[in-house]
């Protein structure tokens, strides 16, 4: 059975799931979720997902929401597509989860709000406010002051080969891109790790599409 993918095709963390599902290269069948014709709060999607929100995978009945729970267990449910993308041997793996932490606390916790508030704010009724757009800028940029140490010494942020914790930051990253904001370009090493990712196949099949088969 060709696995579903339930989500609305601007959404970062549906990107995210498309994301690993291209990287392992598993067949998968997209299915719409309107979000502004209010799908997700529906009924019978509201038993796949209690909390009304995308994605949902469906892999042959087994259902799973929250994009980061369906990347790790797509590797861990399907270790014979692509490549691993998350390290086995326990110091690698640590610093897997040091880097995905990181991810979730000392980049999402602040692109995610900046990217709101420059782009999307606009679309639910409200106004940028220039200051939360100064003051996420400066916590995100010195946030990534230490990415740029950190890819300095090695090529991906838990070592030398890409991890879902790189991944994880493709879709909101392309957007601060979109919105203007200028902290990834002005830091030479996290400049040369986003053009790495951004190049990826599994990226250039989803960032406009994310119904793109294999």
């Amino acid at each position: 059975m060709v696995l579903k993918l339930y989500g609305y095709p601007s959404s970062t963390a549906v990107k995210i799931a498309a994301i690993v599902l291209h990287e392992k290269k598993i067949p998968f069948e997209f299915i719409m979720v309107d979000l502004l014709k209010g799908e997700q709060k529906k009924e019978d999607y509201l038993e796949k997902h209690p909390y009304g929100q995308v994605p949902c995978l469906d892999d042959n009945g087994f259902l799973l929401y929250e994009s980061r729970a369906i990347a790790r267990y797509l590797v861990e449910a399907y270790p014979e597509h692509g490549p691993q993308l998350v390290p086995t041997e326990t110091k690698q793996r640590a610093i897997f989860e040091q880097a995905t932490a990181s991810e979730a606390f000392n980049f999402n916790r602040f692109a995610s709000p900046l990217v709101f508030e420059i782009i999307f704010k606009e679309f639910v009724g409200g106004k940028t406010d220039p200051a939360i757009v100064a003051d996420l800028t400066d916590k995100l940029s010195a946030r990534l002051d230490v990415y740029e140490k950190i890819l300095s010494k090695q090529k991906y942020l838990a070592g030398d080969a890409v991890t879902l914790a790189d991944l994880f930051h493709i879709p909101t990253a392309s957007l601060l891109i979109k919105a203007g904001v200028p902290i990834i370009q002005d830091r030479p090493n996290v400049t040369r790790w986003y053009n790495d990712l951004t190049s990826r196949e599994s990226w250039q099949k989803v960032k406009d599409d994310v119904s793109s088969s294999l």
